[in-house]
């Protein structure tokens, strides 16, 4: 095969023939088109493996393609060969092939693995006394992409420039070559930029990952040298005198602001009154406050001593100016101090005053459990009502100073639901016999009134007969006040309404669906405690008898009132056993 049917892209060798492209001058108009290229395809350095971004190879000057015979017949080789296993009968492997792990690059695995050196170089120092300045610093390597930074750590009044020496980069070694992690080991000498840095230790994560991971040898750890400068400038810190300044001016940097609180009690005319004594540490005074409470009668005195030194003895004014006084040393939980002839206890303090004995004295204050007892609880009592008003107005007089009206239960307001009942009034007249009346109870505040409408020929006037208003029951006083409520109103029972007897006969519909639908409320509208009572009286079977077999028989009101008319029942539970005769048949069968 002739080499231009391989290789159709190389240009001849040889010498040009004359007139040819590189005997014209470059210059702008004279530049032509390369024949001899036909890979147009532009190189990218990056590349995307796994999910990664990893730098790839550079395509080779002509796009990829070999460049000699030699590299040509190599890709025939490699394309061409022959599975000798398959040609020759070898054993073949029909195991599961291995899965090749997944591809991570480097800058994952290493990523936040970074490896401290200690090191110390020695900076020159000219027009001195000291020849050179010994600097410690700080060598980190980031295996993540083999770079190097350098550190100095602080020092105070150093007087130069510290911190960052060298930032993040790739040192160069040679001028072909950079560092690598093989080249760092304990006792070795680095140049960084011409500064040589002698490595003495590393700590203990460096020294495992080398020894376990890289398999690398590190030599003993070297004491790192001290700087004859530095330590000379290190002085030992000047000793105190023990005894106790007194003068104001130290008392005042030292404990201006502090206070020391302890709270304190005192028996007088056999009552524990609550104190507050502060401890001024910046001069030594003292001073006492009372602890008032809510409604205790006394005068609102801030102050029982103003600030100023405390006295041990008191006899006269001239002891307030002369003799000794109290000291914050003299004060315990516990004991009893004199306070202007007053025997104060001293049960508790703050956590600060706690905190400072602690740590001065080695005292713990424990605190004493002395409590003020009680005052008696005080009832509220309300006078008997006079007569005026209603009972919940006639209230607000003793609650309120400004009369206020009362105020309404607005959950129960939303129910809005009135019970109507007919009744009839009991009397001995003959003619107000024959007189009928509808009585409406309203549930939300369980107020009564009654309506007479007009009959004909009956000698009344018909019309309201009673506002609406809450009723006293029988022997009720508007002092002790006892109202009806809404559970004495049901069929065939009798209410007293001033003086007048009435007898409800009957009600709405409405009336038995809401008291059937609440039967805890109202016992005479629920079939169970109805069957119950006749069970205790012995009288079930002469229902079960009147209700008879068939399921679907409707059994009268008035053979009902004539079965059990023996049994103490009333009307309203009679016609709870008729509007459930169902139900019934089904409980008691």
């Amino acid at each position: 095969m002739p080499e231009q049917a391989v290789f159709p892209y190389r240009a001849p060798e040889g010498p040009l023939p004359p007139g040819s492209v590189a005997d014209v001058p470059f210059l702008p108009g004279n530049t032509f088109n390369d024949v001899y290229k036909h890979d147009y395809r532009k190189s990218h350095l990056l590349n995307y493996r796994n999910g990664y971004t990893v730098p790839r190879e550079m395509l080779g000057r002509h796009g990829g393609f070999p460049e000699t015979e030699e590299e040509l017949n190599a890709l025939i080789d490699d394309a061409t060969q022959r599975n000798v296993d398959l040609t020759y009968g070898g054993k073949l492997n029909l195991g599961r092939p291995t899965k090749e792990p997944a591809f991570i690059p480097s800058f994952v695995i290493y990523d936040k693995v970074v490896l401290r050196f200690r090191a110390y170089f020695k900076q020159t120092m000219h027009d001195s006394t000291e020849q050179y300045l010994l600097r410690q610093v700080m060598i980190l390597y980031y295996l993540e992409d083999d770079s190097i930074a350098v550190t100095e750590p602080p020092q105070p009044n150093s007087g130069i420039l510290q911190g960052v020496l060298i930032k993040r980069q790739r040192l160069p070694k040679t001028s072909t070559d950079f560092y690598s992690v093989h080249d760092f080991n304990i006792g070795t000498n680095l140049t960084f930029y011409g500064k040589t840095f002698h490595i003495t230790d590393c700590d203990e994560f460096t020294k495992n990952y080398m020894q376990e991971k890289l398999h690398m040898t590190l030599r003993a750890p070297e004491e790192m040298p001290v700087d004859q400068y530095l330590s000379s400038r290190v002085r030992p810190a000047a000793s105190r005198p023990t005894t106790a300044r007194v003068d104001k001016l130290w008392k005042f940097l030292h404990h201006d602001r502090h206070v020391l609180r302890f709270y304190c009690v005192w028996e007088d005319e056999r009552e524990l009154r609550e104190f507050v004594m502060h401890y001024y540490l910046v001069d030594d005074c003292v001073e006492v406050r009372e602890v008032h409470q809510p409604n205790d009668g006394r005068d609102p005195c801030p102050l029982l001593l103003k600030r100023q030194p405390l006295p041990k003895e008191f006899h006269d004014l001239n002891d307030l100016s002369e003799g000794s006084y109290y000291g914050w040393r003299d004060l315990r939980t516990g004991i009893a101090i004199n306070v202007l002839n007053r025997q104060f206890i001293i049960r508790d303090c703050d956590e600060f005053t706690r905190r400072f004995y602690k740590d001065n004295l080695s005292v713990e204050m424990q605190p004493l459990d002395i409590r003020t007892p009680p005052p008696p609880e005080m009832k509220r009592s309300y006078p008997p009502y006079n007569g005026f008003g209603s009972e919940e107005d006639s209230l607000q007089s003793c609650l309120h100073l400004v009369l206020q009206p009362p105020k309404k239960e607005f959950n129960r307001l939303q129910e809005n639901r009135v019970l109507r009942f007919v009744a009839v009034m009991e009397s001995r007249h003959r003619e107000d016999r024959t007189r009928k009346f509808v009585i409406s109870v309203y549930l939300p505040d369980e107020m009564v009134s009654i309506y007479e409408p007009p009959q004909r020929n009956n000698g009344t006037l018909g019309g309201k007969f009673l506002e609406k208003c809450k009723v006293l029951v029988p022997g009720a006083t508007k002092q002790s006040p006892k109202h009806y409520s809404a559970r004495d109103f049901y069929v065939g029972g009798t209410v007293q309404i001033n003086a007048h007897t009435f007898r409800l006969l009957d009600a709405d519909e409405y009336v038995y669906n809401f008291m059937e639908a609440n039967p805890a409320q109202y016992p005479v509208a629920s079939a169970d405690a109805v069957v119950n009572k006749l069970r205790s009286q012995n009288r079930l079977a002469v229902l079960k008898a009147c209700l008879g077999p068939n399921a679907g028989e409707v059994v009268p009101l008035e053979s009902l009132k004539t079965a059990l008319a023996d049994a103490n029942l009333v009307l309203h539970e009679i016609i709870t056993l008729y509007r459930s005769q169902k139900r019934i048949r089904e409980v008691i069968s």
